[in-house]
Protein backbone atom coordinates (compact mmCIF):
# COMPACT_ATOMS: atom_id res chain seq x y z
CA UNK A 1 0.00 0.00 0.00
CA UNK A 2 3.04 2.31 0.90
CA UNK A 3 4.47 1.58 -2.51
CA UNK A 4 1.25 2.28 -4.31
CA UNK A 5 1.02 5.55 -2.80
CA UNK A 6 4.10 6.58 -3.32
CA UNK A 7 4.15 5.20 -7.09
CA UNK A 8 0.67 7.43 -7.14
CA UNK A 9 2.54 10.48 -5.60
CA UNK A 10 5.78 10.37 -7.94
CA UNK A 11 2.94 10.19 -11.10
CA UNK A 12 0.88 12.89 -9.74
CA UNK A 13 3.94 15.08 -9.39
CA UNK A 14 5.49 14.32 -12.77
CA UNK A 15 2.31 15.32 -14.18
CA UNK A 16 1.79 18.19 -12.27
CA UNK A 17 5.34 19.66 -13.32
CA UNK A 18 5.28 18.76 -17.06
CA UNK A 19 2.42 21.02 -17.18
CA UNK A 20 3.99 23.59 -15.40
CA UNK A 21 7.41 23.38 -17.44
CA UNK A 22 8.91 26.08 -16.56
CA UNK A 23 12.00 26.67 -14.51
CA UNK A 24 11.00 28.79 -10.91
CA UNK A 25 11.88 32.89 -11.49
CA UNK A 26 13.31 35.28 -9.01
CA UNK A 27 16.34 32.97 -8.19
CA UNK A 28 18.98 34.97 -10.59
CA UNK A 29 18.35 38.60 -10.82
CA UNK A 30 21.46 38.76 -10.50
CA UNK A 31 24.99 36.50 -10.84
CA UNK A 32 24.85 33.67 -7.93
CA UNK A 33 27.50 34.33 -5.33
CA UNK A 34 29.17 30.71 -3.22
CA UNK A 35 31.60 28.39 -2.53
CA UNK A 36 32.54 25.14 -4.45
CA UNK A 37 34.17 22.46 -3.18
CA UNK A 38 35.63 20.79 -6.68
CA UNK A 39 38.24 23.64 -7.33
CA UNK A 40 40.34 23.10 -4.10
CA UNK A 41 39.47 20.08 -2.83
CA UNK A 42 37.78 17.41 -6.11
CA UNK A 43 36.43 13.71 -4.09
CA UNK A 44 38.09 15.05 -0.88
CA UNK A 45 35.09 16.40 0.89
CA UNK A 46 32.92 14.92 3.97
CA UNK A 47 30.89 16.80 5.99
CA UNK A 48 33.51 18.22 8.89
CA UNK A 49 34.84 19.77 5.59
CA UNK A 50 31.13 21.57 4.47
CA UNK A 51 30.32 22.47 8.17
CA UNK A 52 33.94 24.15 8.78
CA UNK A 53 33.00 25.72 5.24
CA UNK A 54 29.95 27.42 6.37
CA UNK A 55 31.87 28.98 9.74
CA UNK A 56 34.51 30.55 7.69
CA UNK A 57 31.97 31.93 5.08
CA UNK A 58 30.08 33.95 8.09
CA UNK A 59 33.07 34.07 10.09
CA UNK A 60 35.23 35.72 6.96
CA UNK A 61 32.47 38.37 6.06
CA UNK A 62 31.47 36.10 2.82
CA UNK A 63 28.27 35.85 3.62
CA UNK A 64 27.72 39.04 4.17
CA UNK A 65 29.36 40.38 0.79
CA UNK A 66 26.89 38.33 -0.91
CA UNK A 67 28.45 34.70 -1.29
CA UNK A 68 25.57 32.72 -0.09
CA UNK A 69 25.42 29.42 -1.96
CA UNK A 70 27.42 26.39 -0.24
CA UNK A 71 28.00 23.90 -3.04
CA UNK A 72 29.28 20.51 -2.64
CA UNK A 73 30.42 19.29 -6.15
CA UNK A 74 30.99 15.50 -7.16
CA UNK A 75 31.72 12.47 -4.75
CA UNK A 76 28.99 13.46 -2.14
CA UNK A 77 26.94 10.24 -3.16
CA UNK A 78 26.82 6.60 -2.23
CA UNK A 79 24.26 4.12 -3.20
CA UNK A 80 20.55 4.36 -4.57
CA UNK A 81 18.30 2.48 -2.05
CA UNK A 82 15.68 -0.30 -3.05
CA UNK A 83 13.23 2.27 -4.79
CA UNK A 84 15.81 3.83 -6.85
CA UNK A 85 16.38 7.48 -4.54
CA UNK A 86 20.21 8.40 -3.91
CA UNK A 87 21.24 8.33 -0.59
CA UNK A 88 24.92 10.47 0.37
CA UNK A 89 27.82 8.80 1.41
CA UNK A 90 27.44 6.81 4.61
CA UNK A 91 30.75 7.42 5.84
CA UNK A 92 31.76 11.10 4.65
CA UNK A 93 28.26 12.29 5.56
CA UNK A 94 27.24 9.90 8.19
CA UNK A 95 24.54 12.65 9.49
CA UNK A 96 22.45 12.58 6.25
CA UNK A 97 22.13 15.48 4.14
CA UNK A 98 18.90 17.18 5.82
CA UNK A 99 21.08 17.49 8.58
CA UNK A 100 23.87 18.78 6.54
CA UNK A 101 21.16 21.40 4.89
CA UNK A 102 19.79 22.71 8.26
CA UNK A 103 23.81 23.70 9.80
CA UNK A 104 23.86 25.22 6.05
CA UNK A 105 21.05 26.96 6.64
CA UNK A 106 21.26 27.99 10.25
CA UNK A 107 24.15 30.19 8.97
CA UNK A 108 22.01 32.10 6.81
CA UNK A 109 23.56 30.57 3.88
CA UNK A 110 21.95 27.86 1.07
CA UNK A 111 23.03 24.54 0.26
CA UNK A 112 23.79 23.27 -3.10
CA UNK A 113 24.11 19.51 -4.81
CA UNK A 114 25.87 18.26 -7.58
CA UNK A 115 24.68 15.50 -10.34
CA UNK A 116 25.16 14.77 -13.86
CA UNK A 117 22.88 14.29 -16.89
CA UNK A 118 24.77 10.77 -17.57
CA UNK A 119 24.95 7.25 -16.49
CA UNK A 120 27.36 8.36 -13.80
CA UNK A 121 29.37 11.54 -12.69
CA UNK A 122 32.83 12.49 -14.22
CA UNK A 123 33.80 11.41 -10.45
CA UNK A 124 32.17 7.93 -11.10
CA UNK A 125 29.52 7.90 -8.78
CA UNK A 126 25.95 7.29 -9.72
CA UNK A 127 24.22 10.02 -11.78
CA UNK A 128 20.80 10.97 -12.73
CA UNK A 129 20.33 9.32 -15.92
CA UNK A 130 17.08 7.84 -15.43
CA UNK A 131 16.33 8.45 -11.90
CA UNK A 132 15.72 12.18 -12.66
CA UNK A 133 11.94 13.04 -10.90
CA UNK A 134 13.58 10.26 -7.69
CA UNK A 135 16.66 12.69 -7.74
CA UNK A 136 14.58 16.10 -7.73
CA UNK A 137 12.40 15.22 -5.13
CA UNK A 138 15.31 13.51 -2.66
CA UNK A 139 16.92 17.34 -3.06
CA UNK A 140 13.60 19.17 -2.48
CA UNK A 141 13.29 16.62 0.54
CA UNK A 142 16.88 17.57 1.78
CA UNK A 143 16.65 21.06 1.54
CA UNK A 144 18.84 21.62 -1.49
CA UNK A 145 18.61 25.23 -2.50
CA UNK A 146 21.27 24.96 -5.58
CA UNK A 147 21.93 21.89 -8.58
CA UNK A 148 25.39 22.01 -10.88
CA UNK A 149 23.89 19.54 -13.13
CA UNK A 150 27.46 17.60 -14.89
CA UNK A 151 27.55 16.06 -18.84
CA UNK A 152 30.17 13.07 -17.88
CA UNK A 153 28.75 9.99 -19.60
CA UNK A 154 26.30 10.97 -21.73
CA UNK A 155 26.41 8.95 -24.81
CA UNK A 156 23.43 9.13 -27.14
CA UNK A 157 21.47 11.41 -24.99
CA UNK A 158 20.56 14.69 -26.45
CA UNK A 159 21.48 17.58 -23.91
CA UNK A 160 18.66 20.09 -24.68
CA UNK A 161 15.98 17.36 -23.67
CA UNK A 162 18.24 16.06 -21.07
CA UNK A 163 18.51 19.41 -19.13
CA UNK A 164 14.90 20.41 -19.83
CA UNK A 165 13.82 17.19 -18.32
CA UNK A 166 15.37 18.09 -15.43
CA UNK A 167 14.41 21.42 -15.31
CA UNK A 168 10.86 19.92 -15.19
CA UNK A 169 11.78 17.79 -12.65
CA UNK A 170 13.05 20.15 -10.49
CA UNK A 171 9.87 22.50 -11.32
CA UNK A 172 7.75 18.99 -10.11
CA UNK A 173 9.21 18.59 -6.80
CA UNK A 174 8.23 21.87 -5.38
CA UNK A 175 11.61 23.88 -4.64
CA UNK A 176 12.88 26.29 -5.26
CA UNK A 177 16.36 25.45 -6.69
CA UNK A 178 18.90 27.58 -8.90
CA UNK A 179 19.68 25.39 -12.15
CA UNK A 180 23.05 25.23 -13.07
CA UNK A 181 23.69 23.55 -16.14
CA UNK A 182 27.69 22.30 -16.73
CA UNK A 183 27.16 21.10 -20.24
CA UNK A 184 30.96 22.88 -21.29
CA UNK A 185 29.06 24.62 -24.09
CA UNK A 186 29.11 21.77 -26.57
CA UNK A 187 25.37 22.18 -27.59
CA UNK A 188 25.88 26.02 -27.58
CA UNK A 189 23.35 26.34 -24.56
CA UNK A 190 23.42 30.29 -24.72
CA UNK A 191 21.15 29.70 -28.06
CA UNK A 192 18.35 27.86 -26.35
CA UNK A 193 18.73 27.49 -22.37
CA UNK A 194 17.26 31.14 -21.05
CA UNK A 195 14.30 29.68 -20.08
CA UNK A 196 15.79 25.99 -18.79
CA UNK A 197 18.24 26.75 -16.45
CA UNK A 198 19.59 29.77 -14.34
CA UNK A 199 23.37 29.49 -16.47
CA UNK A 200 24.94 27.17 -18.22
CA UNK A 201 28.58 26.70 -18.54
CA UNK A 202 30.14 28.18 -21.85
CA UNK A 203 33.65 26.42 -21.80
CA UNK A 204 35.42 23.27 -20.16
CA UNK A 205 36.53 23.01 -17.31
CA UNK A 206 39.22 26.01 -15.89
CA UNK A 207 42.42 25.43 -15.03
CA UNK A 208 44.55 26.86 -12.16
CA UNK A 209 46.69 29.06 -14.58
CA UNK A 210 46.23 32.65 -15.83
CA UNK A 211 48.02 32.00 -19.07
CA UNK A 212 47.88 27.90 -20.21
CA UNK A 213 45.87 25.07 -21.30
CA UNK A 214 45.83 22.06 -19.70
CA UNK A 215 45.94 19.24 -22.51
CA UNK A 216 44.37 15.31 -21.48
CA UNK A 217 43.42 12.71 -24.09
CA UNK A 218 40.04 14.19 -26.29
CA UNK A 219 39.94 16.98 -23.60
CA UNK A 220 41.43 20.34 -22.21
CA UNK A 221 40.92 22.78 -19.19
CA UNK A 222 42.04 26.45 -19.80
CA UNK A 223 43.52 28.83 -18.02
CA UNK A 224 41.62 32.29 -17.45
CA UNK A 225 42.96 34.47 -20.41
CA UNK A 226 41.60 31.36 -22.58
CA UNK A 227 38.31 31.34 -21.24
CA UNK A 228 38.25 35.07 -21.39
CA UNK A 229 38.76 34.67 -24.92
CA UNK A 230 35.53 31.84 -25.28
CA UNK A 231 33.00 34.42 -24.20
CA UNK A 232 33.72 36.62 -27.47
CA UNK A 233 29.72 37.01 -28.80
CA UNK A 234 28.21 35.57 -26.10
CA UNK A 235 27.02 38.52 -24.01
CA UNK A 236 24.09 38.92 -26.11
CA UNK A 237 22.79 35.76 -24.81
CA UNK A 238 22.88 36.99 -20.98
CA UNK A 239 20.88 39.07 -18.38
CA UNK A 240 18.51 38.81 -15.29
CA UNK A 241 17.82 35.22 -14.51
CA UNK A 242 20.12 33.46 -17.17
CA UNK A 243 23.30 33.77 -17.07
CA UNK A 244 26.59 32.74 -18.97
CA UNK A 245 29.12 30.74 -16.61
CA UNK A 246 32.57 30.76 -17.59
CA UNK A 247 33.30 28.46 -14.26
CA UNK A 248 34.44 28.74 -10.68
CA UNK A 249 37.01 30.94 -9.56
CA UNK A 250 40.57 30.33 -9.16
CA UNK A 251 41.27 33.20 -6.74
CA UNK A 252 42.93 32.05 -3.75
CA UNK A 253 44.64 28.80 -5.42
CA UNK A 254 48.25 30.02 -5.84
CA UNK A 255 48.58 32.30 -8.68
CA UNK A 256 50.28 35.45 -8.67
CA UNK A 257 47.81 38.55 -6.64
CA UNK A 258 48.31 40.32 -9.63
CA UNK A 259 46.55 37.45 -11.70
CA UNK A 260 43.89 36.86 -9.04
CA UNK A 261 42.92 40.43 -9.09
CA UNK A 262 42.42 40.37 -12.84
CA UNK A 263 40.79 37.08 -13.13
CA UNK A 264 38.31 38.42 -10.07
CA UNK A 265 37.52 41.75 -11.87
CA UNK A 266 37.17 39.94 -15.52
CA UNK A 267 34.83 37.94 -13.76
CA UNK A 268 32.56 41.02 -12.59
CA UNK A 269 32.82 42.43 -15.91
CA UNK A 270 31.65 39.41 -17.78
CA UNK A 271 28.50 39.19 -14.98
CA UNK A 272 29.36 35.53 -14.25
CA UNK A 273 28.19 33.49 -11.58
CA UNK A 274 30.94 34.35 -9.00
CA UNK A 275 31.75 30.60 -7.03
CA UNK A 276 34.74 30.85 -4.91
CA UNK A 277 37.02 28.02 -5.09
CA UNK A 278 39.69 28.52 -2.59
CA UNK A 279 40.03 27.14 1.03
CA UNK A 280 38.38 29.80 3.20
CA UNK A 281 39.13 28.28 5.72
CA UNK A 282 43.06 29.74 5.27
CA UNK A 283 43.10 32.64 3.25
CA UNK A 284 45.93 35.66 2.55
CA UNK A 285 45.49 38.94 3.88
CA UNK A 286 45.20 39.60 -0.27
CA UNK A 287 42.57 36.98 -1.39
CA UNK A 288 40.25 38.48 0.68
CA UNK A 289 40.87 41.74 -0.18
CA UNK A 290 40.16 40.58 -3.49
CA UNK A 291 36.91 38.52 -3.25
CA UNK A 292 35.47 40.46 -0.23
CA UNK A 293 35.99 44.51 -2.60
CA UNK A 294 32.40 45.15 -2.07
CA UNK A 295 32.68 47.85 -4.58
CA UNK A 296 33.83 45.65 -7.29
CA UNK A 297 31.37 42.59 -6.40
CA UNK A 298 28.85 45.58 -7.17
CA UNK A 299 29.86 45.71 -11.13
CA UNK A 300 28.92 41.79 -11.07
CA UNK A 301 25.84 42.31 -8.95
CA UNK A 302 24.77 45.46 -11.05
CA UNK A 303 20.70 45.08 -11.69
CA UNK A 304 21.23 46.02 -15.12
CA UNK A 305 22.53 42.42 -15.41
CA UNK A 306 24.59 43.14 -18.89
CA UNK A 307 27.64 41.70 -19.80
CA UNK A 308 30.89 43.88 -20.11
CA UNK A 309 31.98 44.63 -23.65
CA UNK A 310 35.17 43.96 -25.20
CA UNK A 311 36.00 47.14 -27.01
CA UNK A 312 39.71 47.01 -27.96
CA UNK A 313 42.88 45.30 -28.13
CA UNK A 314 45.67 47.03 -28.39
CA UNK A 315 49.73 46.43 -27.61
CA UNK A 316 48.76 43.55 -25.63
CA UNK A 317 46.65 45.42 -23.53
CA UNK A 318 41.98 45.07 -23.93
CA UNK A 319 39.56 47.68 -23.21
CA UNK A 320 36.39 46.73 -21.72
CA UNK A 321 33.22 48.59 -20.53
CA UNK A 322 29.83 47.68 -19.02
CA UNK A 323 27.12 49.57 -18.55
CA UNK A 324 26.19 49.80 -15.06
CA UNK A 325 22.53 51.61 -13.53
CA UNK A 326 22.14 55.05 -13.59
CA UNK A 327 24.08 55.93 -16.59
CA UNK A 328 27.49 54.59 -15.00
CA UNK A 329 30.34 52.48 -16.92
CA UNK A 330 32.87 50.11 -15.65
CA UNK A 331 35.98 50.81 -17.53
CA UNK A 332 38.70 47.91 -17.01
CA UNK A 333 42.33 47.62 -18.81
CA UNK A 334 43.40 44.57 -18.82
CA UNK A 335 47.31 43.71 -19.15
CA UNK A 336 47.22 40.17 -21.11
CA UNK A 337 51.28 40.27 -21.00
CA UNK A 338 53.47 39.45 -18.47
CA UNK A 339 55.73 42.72 -18.89
CA UNK A 340 54.11 46.45 -17.40
CA UNK A 341 52.67 47.95 -20.31
CA UNK A 342 51.68 52.39 -20.04
CA UNK A 343 48.92 53.36 -21.87
CA UNK A 344 47.52 56.90 -22.40
CA UNK A 345 43.75 57.29 -22.06
CA UNK A 346 42.36 59.52 -24.68
CA UNK A 347 38.73 58.93 -23.80
CA UNK A 348 37.42 60.39 -27.36
CA UNK A 349 38.67 57.18 -28.67
CA UNK A 350 35.73 55.15 -26.68
CA UNK A 351 33.04 57.13 -27.65
CA UNK A 352 30.96 54.18 -28.32
CA UNK A 353 27.52 52.70 -28.58
CA UNK A 354 26.43 49.38 -27.22
CA UNK A 355 23.94 47.08 -29.28
CA UNK A 356 23.25 45.24 -26.08
CA UNK A 357 22.50 47.97 -23.45
CA UNK A 358 21.43 50.40 -26.94
CA UNK A 359 23.73 53.21 -24.89
CA UNK A 360 26.54 55.46 -26.17
CA UNK A 361 29.31 56.54 -23.56
CA UNK A 362 28.94 60.36 -24.76
CA UNK A 363 32.59 61.36 -24.27
CA UNK A 364 32.38 64.25 -26.06
CA UNK A 365 29.26 65.38 -24.37
CA UNK A 366 29.24 63.93 -20.84
CA UNK A 367 32.19 64.11 -18.10
CA UNK A 368 32.34 61.58 -15.79
CA UNK A 369 34.19 60.97 -12.88
CA UNK A 370 36.63 58.08 -12.11
CA UNK A 371 36.47 55.78 -9.04
CA UNK A 372 39.64 53.37 -9.17
CA UNK A 373 37.83 50.49 -7.37
CA UNK A 374 40.97 48.56 -6.53
CA UNK A 375 43.14 51.47 -4.87
CA UNK A 376 39.75 53.17 -3.56
CA UNK A 377 40.32 56.46 -4.83
CA UNK A 378 38.69 59.41 -7.30
CA UNK A 379 40.94 60.07 -9.75
CA UNK A 380 39.38 63.17 -11.37
CA UNK A 381 37.42 62.69 -14.11
CA UNK A 382 36.98 62.73 -18.13
CA UNK A 383 37.72 65.99 -18.93
CA UNK A 384 41.24 65.61 -19.13
CA UNK A 385 43.52 61.89 -20.46
CA UNK A 386 45.73 60.74 -18.31
CA UNK A 387 48.58 57.99 -18.59
CA UNK A 388 48.93 54.97 -16.83
CA UNK A 389 50.79 51.71 -15.87
CA UNK A 390 49.33 48.88 -15.57
CA UNK A 391 51.70 45.75 -14.37
CA UNK A 392 51.60 42.25 -15.75
CA UNK A 393 48.86 40.03 -15.76
CA UNK A 394 46.96 42.73 -14.23
CA UNK A 395 44.08 45.22 -14.64
CA UNK A 396 42.98 48.80 -13.50
CA UNK A 397 39.08 48.89 -12.86
CA UNK A 398 37.35 52.27 -12.73
CA UNK A 399 33.15 53.02 -12.51
CA UNK A 400 32.77 56.34 -14.30
CA UNK A 401 29.86 58.24 -13.13
CA UNK A 402 28.28 60.96 -14.66
CA UNK A 403 28.80 64.54 -13.21
CA UNK A 404 25.46 66.35 -12.86
CA UNK A 405 25.30 69.68 -14.60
Amino acid sequence: MKFRTFAFALLYTVCAGTLQAQKYEGLADTPPMGWNSWNKFACNIDEQLIRGIADAMVESGLRDAGYIYLNLDDCWHGQRDSLGFIQPDPVRFPSGMKALADYIHSKGLKMGIYSDAGRTTCGGRPGSYGHEYQDALQYAKWGVDYLKYDWCATEDINAKGAYTLMRDALRAAGRPIYFSMCEWGTAKPWEWAADVAHSWRTTGDIFNCFDCVDQHPGWAAYGVLQILDMQEGLRKYAGPGHWNDPDMLEVGNGQTVNEDRAHFSMWCMLAAPLILGNDIRNMSAETQEIILNKEVIAINQDKTGIQGLRFLREDGLEYWFKPLTDGDWAFCILNRTTEAKSCTIDWQRFNLYDEVSKRFTDFDSKTYRLRNLWTKKEEGDTRKGRTLTISGHDVVLYRLTPVKK
